[in-house]
Order: C-alpha cells, then sequence, then structure tokens
C-alpha cells in the first residue's frame, strides 16, 4: 500500500498555536469520533535548541504547518496514550520525524515506534521525566516537562475543562450524563476502560502525584497553568473515595 496523503485522515478543525512560555506551546483542537460525537483534543509542541516535540500529536491545516515549521523543526512526535495517534502516520511522513510510544499501544498500529517509551528510556528532549502507568489495562503515560515550576503533560488519565468547547452538541449533553465535570478529574471512560478486575489504577496516580509540577495540559479540555498538583490531588481523592472505581 502506498503513503499517499489522501489515505490519510484530513486536519479537523483546531485553533491557532498559542504560546504558554518556556519554549512551551499548545494547539486546542477537535477530534469527530463520527456523525454526532466531536469532542476536544488537545497537542503540546516543545522546542529544545530547534528542534520540536509534539505531545499528543494532531495534524493541522496547511497555513498552521507553516507557522509550526517557522518555531523549529519538527524531529519528535510522541504518543502518551493509547487511545489516540490517529494523525501519527501522516505526521511521521510529513516532517520525518522519529515516533515515540509505548510497546503495544496498538489502537493505531502505524508507524511503528522508533522509540519505545519505558522507565529508564531516553526521551526527546532533556528536560523531560517520563511517568509510565503500571497497574493499567493498556498503555498510558504521562511526561513532565521540568521548566518553570513544572509542566505535566497527560493523555486521557487526567483531563481538565472549564467548559465544553469544541464539543459537537451531542457530546455537550452527553458528558456531564458520563461523569465528566468542569474541573480537573480523573478520566471517568478512561477509569472504566483502564481498571484491571479487582485492581486498582491508584498507586500509579500516587507516584504521579510524587512528581514537581504547577501546571497540566492534558489531550482533552483547556491547559491548567497553576495550582495544578493540588487540584489533581483532588481528583485522585474525589475518583477512588467510596465509589468502587478502584475496583
Amino acid at each position: 500500500m502506498s503513503n499517499h496523503p489522501q489515505e490519510f485522515l484530513p486536519a479537523q478543525a483546531h485553533g491557532a498555536i498559542e504560546a504558554l512560555g518556556d519554549d512551551v506551546w499548545w494547539v486546542p483542537g477537535t477530534m469527530r469520533m463520527n456523525r454526532w460525537m466531536g469532542v476536544s483534543r488537545n497537542m503540546v509542541i516543545v522546542r529544545s535548541g530547534d528542534e520540536l516535540t509534539l505531545l499528543n500529536p494532531i495534524r493541522l491545516n496547511a497555513a498552521t504547518e507553516q507557522q509550526l515549521e517557522e518555531l523549529g523543526s519538527v524531529r519528535h512526535l510522541v504518543r502518551l496514550g493509547c487511545f489516540h495517534g490517529c494523525d501519527d502516520a501522516y505526521l511521521k511522513q510529513r516532517f520525518k520525524a522519529e515516533f515515540w510510544c509505548q510497546a503495544d499501544s496498538r489502537t493505531y498500529p502505524k508507524p511503528p515506534p522508533d522509540h519505545v517509551l519505558a522507565d529508564g528510556s531516553p526521551l526527546p528532549f532533556a528536560d523531560a521525566q517520563l511517568l509510565v502507568f503500571k497497574a493499567v489495562k493498556r498503555p498510558e503515560c504521562a511526561l513532565l516537562i521540568r521548566r518553570g515550576h513544572g509542566i505535566l503533560v497527560t493523555c486521557d488519565s487526567l483531563q481538565h475543562y472549564t467548559n465544553w468547547q469544541r464539543h459537537s452538541l451531542i457530546a455537550r449533553l452527553a458528558m456531564p450524563l458520563l461523569g465528566f465535570s468542569r474541573r480537573l478529574l480523573v478520566g471517568p471512560l478512561w477509569l472504566k476502560f483502564q481498571t484491571p478486575a479487582g485492581g486498582s489504577v491508584r498507586p500509579d496516580f500516587e507516584r504521579l502525584l510524587e512528581l514537581d509540577f504547577d501546571a497540566l495540559i492534558s489531550a482533552h479540555g483547556v491547559p491548567l497553568m497553576q495550582d495544578a498538583k493540588t487540584q489533581a490531588r483532588a481528583a485522585v481523592e474525589r475518583a477512588f473515595a467510596d465509589k468502587g472505581a478502584d475496583t
């Protein structure tokens, strides 16, 4: 099979590249799941020297791709959660970038990883720290950018919402019914699908809360640029407090 561009999912609706400081940017995007359901989806851009790393990568339209290339050279693509990755194959071909993900991250089997993310493995830029979830059923990790007071980038494990913008009408109606609320929370659907029978993923969050961070950017919702660790601790307590969520 050829890798002609039209075989890839086209760019979906997204906003502009927005600066967050310390050579870190984000792009607010969307993901159309079907005709009725569409949700927010975010990408984080990190610059180290003249190299760019895309965390939770998403495909951009041609004009925004050009703006991305004005920031530096896209060298690395990092998939943090196994349920994401629909644009990774396109981005690897488009930028000839190195692709990083955990082993067995197979919801989107292409491209195969150039680098496997694991405890102690090298990372695409120096001031980064990886947190690998160990108790989950499917691969998931988070990455700490050690700049400023620390920026934690998550995929689906922790999500932060202040509104339902960039969600379709059906999704806006469904989110509260599915356990989502407008605050920092443990992803309720993620928790359901990732918790082993009779097990708990709480120990993974307890290790995560040992990291030093004040900001958090999830693959969904909006960035939380201060007090994120305090709010993350509260989110973990809510998720596992007397609800059977850890069983």
